[in-house]
């Protein structure tokens, strides 16, 4: 649906620069090439992930190829494969996309604040977009308010989800906890209900099969000032396939 719709959508309102998570994109789990050579030809500009990234081989392959245009998380191990920020020119100058993972009923990973610290001194463009992949509300507007004037927008990734906590900080940083999944809503987070509530009620093993009813695509839009790097607006925005999308 989003290669489907993207490319109009873009046009008819007028957007300048599409981020988006991708970690999941392949039946669920992990990005294949095709996949992201797809949404990539479909308009999304920079790509982020989380704690799937290395789900499927491939994405060696991409961070070799791509690796300015997908990113994984900042905050692990500076062994891991790929990197975790990038910076795009465009016709509104340099824009920085960071990637941060949470560590709030995560896998472990390095100090998401303390990684940031470190990076943004690195970063020369005024707008700064963050992804933070994270489990815990608590752990995400924490982030927010350590960044609070230093990047553009923070928004949250992970819990599949859309909050309606969209705000625009005191010092001009625009904030949501989760921009929600481009996916199937008549599930449980995306996956076939009936075999997620075999493994809840029974603990034997049902595949977690990716659902197919009530498609959306989920996210946000911002409206931002490049010349000084700090967000006008942040808008929900939530298409469904029965819309006519």
């Amino acid at each position: 649906m989003l290669v489907r719709i993207l490319q109009d959508y873009r046009k008819s309102e007028k957007i300048d620069f599409v981020i988006g998570n991708v970690e999941n994109v392949t039946e669920g789990s992990g990005v294949s090439q095709p996949a992201f050579k797809s949404l990539r030809g479909a308009g999304i500009d920079v790509c982020t992930t989380g704690d799937h990234v290395y789900r499927r081989a491939d994405i060696l392959k991409l961070f070799d190829r791509y690796g300015d245009l997908i990113i994984r998380p900042l905050n692990y191990p500076k062994e891991a494969a790929g990197e975790g920020w990038t910076q795009i020119e465009t016709p509104f100058g340099l824009i920085a996309v960071v990637n941060l993972q949470g560590r709030v009923f995560m896998d472990p990973s390095d100090d998401p604040f303390a990684a940031m610290d470190v990076v943004l001194p690195k970063i020369s463009a005024k707008t700064i977009i963050v992804d933070f992949h994270a489990e815990a509300t608590s752990e995400k507007r924490a982030m927010a308010w350590h960044l609070d004037g230093r990047v553009t927008a923070l928004f949250g990734t992970h819990t599949h989800v859309p909050t309606a906590d969209e705000e625009i900080l005191p010092q001009g940083t625009a904030y949501i906890s989760d921009i929600g999944m481009c996916g199937a809503y008549r599930s449980v987070i995306g996956r076939n209900a009936h075999n997620v509530l075999k493994v809840f009620r029974t603990k034997m093993y049902a595949p977690f099969t990716v659902a197919r009813d009530d498609v959306r695509v989920c996210g946000i839009v911002l409206d931002i000032d490049e010349s000084t790097g700090r967000a006008r607006s942040i808008d929900r925005i939530a298409l469904r396939a029965d819309d006519g999308a």
